[in-house]
Order: structure tokens, then C-alpha cells, then sequence
């Protein structure tokens, strides 16, 4: 039987087609683990971030996924197809974008994205004409598709490469690092075309830019040392580290009673006022509300506000930034 790793938190995954499954993946370099015993899933139409430090396993595991390098032990299937039975069917259903994008520099944007679209099976001239005009369009290659690649800025090269992986319309992306080495505003434009994609792809994302998984993902799995740790939205992720949901609520009214009106609400653990001292008394307030995890009491507590006749101004979910998220799981495996 293989080892399993005892992960901190459970977690099952239910709804939604399962488009990549990995199944207690394994890859050794001697006896050096660089993925040890991981299983995931991708679902359609969402962007999974596959956050860890540099040599946490996300690449070599990407690589696996792709057909670039075997495993030692464990499953894979993409689509339907299993890796290792049929890896060109598999290739069909995936964009790949490798931390370094695989471009010819010395080919200019248009005649490389027409060559990638030909050894991706799109024999027609028309189909490439076709889809090369898309990938242009939605990738904003307008104004440099004539120029040669080695004169671009390296965030042009990264939507040249986000183009490659897109020529053939596949189901999957798979993109390694694509923020890397980007200046901010370079990262921003990326970031909104990811996301733009998720419409119509299925994304598999990987970054150790924790602040920029959490504006790009809908759900992050967390790898360290070739193991997986955490598998959870960021919200979610919070509840289980602190034990409680919490939510912040910005209100007009409810008079000094209002504070114990809410702990009275069903599973609310605590309540705190934010709001400071000395402030006008028509002023709005502000409440750090603790519930107990496994209910979104929100719609509860939003009627019961309503009810007491107070004007809600704001609710939001508060929740730890992936950086204390990950700086709280992974000093658990130090320890």
C-alpha cells in the first residue's frame, strides 16, 4: 500500500466534471520524493492554483500531467483519457505554457503561431487562418503579430506563449509560472486574460505569487515538499484554520441593543465592534461577527438585520490572505 500523507484538512470534492484526475501521483529522483503520493482534480470551467514555493513539486507535476515526463507510481487521467495508455489524445485536450515559453525568437508572432497551429493537427490553411486570427485577437497580439519574437517586451512573449497553448482550442490549460518575472502592469494584463479564458477553459494555474492566486483563482491547492497540504477556496481555507466563519457588517441604527441582538442568532460564537470612539452617532458601525463552520448564516443574519429595522450598508466574508494561510499550514509540517 503507498504511503498516505495525513493532510490537515479533509476534503471531498463533489459536483462539476471532472476534467484532469491525479490519483496518488508519485515521482522519484533516486530516493529523493519530488511528488509524493498527490491526488487532485480539475473541474470544467474553473482555475485551480497550484501554489507552492520554488521545488515544491508544481512543475514536475505539470510535467506529468503533460506527457513530458513519466511517474513513478500512480494514476492520471485527462478527459477521460489516460495518460500513460494514450498521450496523443491526451495532448489534443491540453494548452500547455511552461514557465519558459517554448518560442522561436527568431520567427516572427504570426509564421510561429501558424507553425505551432500546424503541429497541433489544424491541417487546414483555413482552419489555422481561422483560429490564428483568434488567438491574436484575444491574446491583444494586434499590433506586434508582424514583429519578430526576440524584439518583444517579455509580457508580449508571455501572450505569445498563452497563444500557442490556445491555437488548437483545447478543454485544458496548463500554465506554469505565468506571471513570472513580469513588471506589475504586465501582470494585471495577464491576469484579466486568465481570466477571460476561464469562460471557455478549464485552467490548472500555477504560481508561488500568492497575492495574485488569490485575485485568479477560484479554488487553491497547496503543495509543499512534494506533498499536498490543502485543498480548499481561501474562504473555506480561513473557517478550518480558525476554526469559525467570519463575516464583517457595516450598519446604520440598532441602537445599544444591537450588538446583543446578534449573538442571540443562531451559531454566532462572538461579536465585535469595530467601531471607534468619539464618532458621530448617526455614524455607520462596524461588527467582526464569528459563526460556527458548515452553514453560511449570512442570508440568516442579512434578514435579521433587516428585521430589526437597521440599514445594511456592507457584508463581506473576511478572510486570511493566502500568504498567512500558507505561512500558517506549512510551519504546521515544520513543526
Amino acid at each position: 500500500m503507498p504511503h498516505r500523507f495525513p493532510r490537515f484538512f479533509d476534503y471531498s470534492i463533489t459536483g462539476g466534471c471532472r476534467l484532469i484526475q491525479v490519483n496518488e501521483l508519485t515521482k522519484r529522483y533516486g530516493n529523493f520524493k519530488a511528488v509524493d503520493n498527490i491526488s487532485f482534480n480539475l473541474r470544467k470551467g474553473e482555475i485551480l492554483g497550484f501554489l507552492g514555493p520554488n521545488g515544491a513539486g508544481k512543475t514536475t507535476t505539470m510535467r506529468i500531467i503533460t506527457g513530458y515526463l513519466s511517474a513513478t507510481q500512480g494514476k492520471v487521467s485527462v478527459a477521460g483519457y489516460d495518460i500513460f495508455d494514450k498521450p496523443l489524445e491526451v495532448k489534443k485536450e491540453i494548452g500547455y505554457l511552461p514557465e519558459t515559453p517554448p518560442l522561436y525568437r527568431e520567427m516572427r508572432v504570426r509564421d510561429f503561431l501558424n507553425f505551432a497551429g500546424k503541429i497541433r493537427g489544424l491541417n487546414s490553411a483555413r482552419q489555422r487562418r481561422q483560429r490564428l486570427q483568434y488567438v491574436v485577437e484575444r491574446c491583444s497580439l494586434e499590433e506586434v503579430q508582424n514583429l519578430h519574437i526576440h524584439k518583444l517586451s517579455k509580457g508580449y512573449r508571455q501572450r505569445v506563449g498563452l497563444a500557442q497553448a490556445l491555437i488548437h482550442n483545447p478543454p485544458i490549460l496548463i500554465l506554469d509560472e505565468p506571471s513570472a518575472g513580469l513588471d506589475p502592469h504586465q501582470i494585471i494584463g495577464v491576469r484579466q486574460l486568465i481570466r477571460q479564458l476561464s469562460g471557455e477553459h478549464s485552467i490548472l494555474l500555477s504560481t508561488h505569487i500568492l497575492p495574485e492566486a488569490s485575485l485568479t483563482c477560484d479554488r487553491v491547492l497547496i503543495i509543499d515538499r512534494g506533498k499536498i497540504l490543502a485543498e480548499d477556496t481561501t474562504e473555506h481555507l480561513t473557517g478550518k484554520l480558525k476554526g469559525h466563519d467570519m463575516v464583517r457588517i457595516l450598519v446604520r441604527g440598532g441602537g445599544p441593543e444591537l450588538e446583543k441582538r446578534i449573538k442571540a442568532l443562531p451559531g454566532v460564537q462572538k461579536v465585535a465592534e469595530m467601531t471607534n470612539e468619539g464618532q458621530p452617532k448617526d455614524a455607520p458601525r462596524q461588527f467582526d461577527i464569528s459563526y460556527a463552520l458548515g452553514r453560511d448564516r449570512r442570508g440568516e443574519l442579512a434578514r435579521a438585520l433587516v428585521e430589526a429595522d437597521v440599514e445594511l450598508l456592507e457584508l463581506r466574508p473576511q478572510a486570511m490572505t493566502l500568504e498567512e494561510i500558507f505561512i500558517k499550514i506549512t510551519s504546521k509540517v515544520d513543526n
